[in-house]
């Protein structure tokens, strides 16, 4: 490699760079509105979930259908898939995939609501079915859209089960695929709930009829949920990623840098010793 190519790829590499590090800052800005409005859904998530608490052990399963398995006679699954429609994220969408890897699908059984093109191409070379793919626009836009789609075919017995997976925020380095059980509904803690129905309430006009809205709002707050959640790892996985990258450049450049002082250092003393000979050659 000579002077001019290391300095032409010196230049090419500064300018990866600027784009880089440009990307890491628009991700980071990204992420951190993501969190915030993380933050901003959790009260009402929260109130939700302590109405649901007071008011389950009081409510007969049998009185809601979002309580029960489907009435249909099938075994199929569907599975919200939320992924991204962008790369360049690390390992965003690899460990969506190994996650589903490693829990053997049966895609012959389990069909898909995908939620970004990442997803959707996954589920279709595993030989999958796409029931409907919400990748176009933005995300959230779609919540209710994907949730009352989900919620049709439950009701309508076409699936024995509905989960969302997706990449569950933790912190700006950490996340891990989670997949969530949307319908039929389980509490987790029921003894919680228990406990909760020892305190005297009135309540008009009675559970049975308020519940059942009250979990669909739950529910669907729980899909809007998981797609902030997974906004907000999708840009902390880029602006990691894109870090790296900016600083394996900072390294190359650094790196080129010195193999250029070291060919113009050659160069010039061969120009030199070229001068020396000529000298010495007229001088004789």
């Amino acid at each position: 490699m000579n002077l001019r190519q290391v300095r032409k790829k010196t230049k090419s590499i500064r300018n990866v760079k600027k784009i880089t590090k440009a990307m890491q800052l628009v991700s980071a800005i990204k992420m951190k509105k993501a969190q915030a409005m993380e933050t901003e859904g959790r009260p009402y998530r929260d109130t939700l979930t302590s109405v649901i608490e007071r008011l389950l052990p009081g409510v007969d399963e049998s009185s809601s259908s979002l309580l029960n398995e489907s009435l249909g006679d099938t075994n199929k699954s569907l599975v919200i898939f939320v992924s991204s429609n962008k790369g360049l994220a690390g390992s965003f969408h690899v460990n969506l995939f190994r996650f589903i890897a490693k829990n053997d699908t049966d895609f012959a059984k389990t069909d898909f609501i995908t939620v970004g093109t990442k997803g959707s191409q996954f589920v279709s070379r595993m030989g999958g079915k796409v029931l409907a793919d919400f990748s176009k626009g933005r995300f959230l836009n779609e919540v209710s859209a994907i949730f009352s789609l989900a919620l049709e075919k439950f009701l309508a017995g076409e699936y024995k089960r509905i989960s969302i997976l997706y990449n569950k925020y933790i912190s700006a380095f950490r996340s891990e695929p989670t997949e969530e059980t949307l319908l039929p509904m389980r509490w987790n803690d029921r003894k919680d709930a228990e406990r909760a129905l020892k305190l005297e309430y009135t309540i008009e006009p009675s559970p049975q009829e308020i519940i059942e809205p009250l979990i669909k709002s739950y529910l669907e707050e729980k899909v809007r949920g998981a797609l902030v959640s997974s906004d907000a790892v999708e840009h902390a996985s880029r602006m990691l990623a894109m870090k790296n990258a900016t600083d394996n450049a900072t390294d190359i450049i650094y790196n080129l840098t010195l193999i250029g002082n070291k060919l113009r250092q050659e160069k010039i003393t061969n120009e030199l010793l070229d001068m020396i000979t000529a000298k010495e050659s007229v001088g004789t």
